[in-house]
């Protein structure tokens, strides 16, 4: 059973590309002229060529116009209006089968891209078939009067004369909604696709909003930490610092003061940044790139196989100023970011983080031997978070397919 709906939803799926393609109107519009033209010359006593070489050409000419009713929808009012007036001008009431199908077309493409508002369609199309009624009523008349009673109102039978109507008028109330129908899903399959497309724009914006947040909390430990140490460095020297002068001694307590105040100013400020879902202050430490081996030890616990690559010399941290943190503390996020979507969608897979210190560059790889990116798949939001991360900091960062399969991530941060 799975079988065969796969099957189906296959079918289904090469129907929808083939009727979907720009050829499709043009290779049918040709079939049906072609059929129209066989039937013209090879069949001499269809419906068609007893109406007369005019009609036949009217014919001819509905059909081909079929082939621009997708670009210029308007000209299905050409072929319906053919077929009708053939219709009413065959003395049989039928139409050749060729002429048929192009009517049903016709009218199809006139709800499908409604040329004009449904209920004028069948309307006009009720009105039309109405007089090809009258118009064979008459005719019937005028050749066996005696088997074609007059028209009276009340009269049974000639409530049957009109038969013709009835089922021309529903054809074409069915062929109208069917593309109608058609019509009305497309646009919903429109407005869908486009706010799925809005909903992920807006996930992203907040995703990227959530993350600035981030950035902006561990910045602001980053900075409370640098700046709580030139407090600390100039009440000490104040005391330490053997001969200094009285204008020098109080110079580094004004140091000192003004990082208190500045310290109370970054809690005031940003302090709401610092305070978790419960409600408590969080005070873990933000990690630097000295914490990657647990980094990694932590990702080989839970099934994950990951090897570390260092190049270049990594300056000592005491050396560093709050900036450099900064810089150490975004390429540990962005580590611990692709090590988690590694994890998730190539469990298993052995992933190679290399870290390359330069002069005056910081470079990141981080790459695994997984199945690599799904096509379908947008960038989540951890991805934006890591393209924010190296945004912030004058940087690029760019994640994919690797050039040997898997998925690589790779970030330039310039100090």
């Amino acid at each position: 059973m799975s079988r065969l709906l796969r099957t189906s939803r296959t079918v289904r799926g090469h129907l929808r590309r083939t009727v979907a393609s720009p050829a499709y109107p043009w290779v049918t519009g040709a079939v049906l002229t072609c059929c129209e033209a066989s039937e013209l010359l090879l069949v001499a006593d269809s419906p068609t060529v007893s109406t007369g070489l005019f009609f036949s050409a009217m014919e001819l000419v509905s059909a081909a116009s079929l082939m621009w009713r997708r670009t210029l929808p308007a000209v299905a009012i050409l072929t319906v209006a053919s077929v009708l007036i053939n219709f009413a001008a065959s003395p049989h009431s039928n139409v050749s089968y060729t002429a048929l199908v192009s009517g049903l077309i016709g009218f199809y493409t006139l709800g499908r891209h409604r040329v004009q508002h449904p209920a004028l369609i069948v309307g006009g199309g009720f009105l039309a078939s109405l007089a090809a009624n009258l118009f064979h009523i008459r005719t019937w008349q005028t050749i066996a009067p005696e088997l074609v009673p007059p028209v009276r109102l009340g009269n049974s039978l000639s409530l049957g004369l009109f038969a013709e109507t009835f089922v021309l008028t529903a054809v074409i109330l069915g062929a109208v909604s069917a593309g109608d129908a058609v019509r009305a899903r497309a646009e919903t399959r429109r407005e869908r696709s486009a706010a799925q497309e809005q909903l992920i724009a807006m996930e992203r914006r907040q995703a990227a909003e959530a993350e600035r947040a981030a950035i902006a909390r561990e910045l602001h430990d980053v900075v409370s930490h640098s700046v709580s140490m030139i407090a600390v460095q100039a009440e000490s020297a104040a005391y330490t610092t053997p001969g200094l002068s009285p204008q020098a001694q109080t110079a580094f307590q004004d140091i000192a003061g003004t990082a208190r105040t500045s310290m109370a100013e970054l809690r005031r400020l940003l302090g709401v940044l610092r305070t978790r879902s419960d409600g408590r202050a969080a005070t873990a430490p933000q990690p630097t790139l000295d914490r990657l081996d647990e980094l990694l030890e932590q990702h080989r616990a839970v099934g994950g196989d990951a090897e570390l690559r260092v190049t270049g010399e990594r300056t000592g941290t005491a050396e560093r100023t709050g900036p450099a943190a900064s810089w150490e503390l975004s390429a540990y996020r962005i580590v611990q970011e692709a090590l988690t979507n590694a994890r998730r969608h190539a469990p298993g897979a052995r992933t190679l983080v290399e870290i390359g210190y330069r002069a005056d560059l910081l470079t990141i790889r981080i790459g695994d031997d997984g199945p690599g990116p799904a096509a379908d798949r947008p960038w989540g939001h951890g991805l934006v978070g890591m393209r924010e991360r190296a945004a912030l900091l004058g940087g690029r960062l760019t994640a994919g397919p690797g050039p040997d399969g898997g998925f690589l991530v790779e970030a330039e941060l310039p100090w």
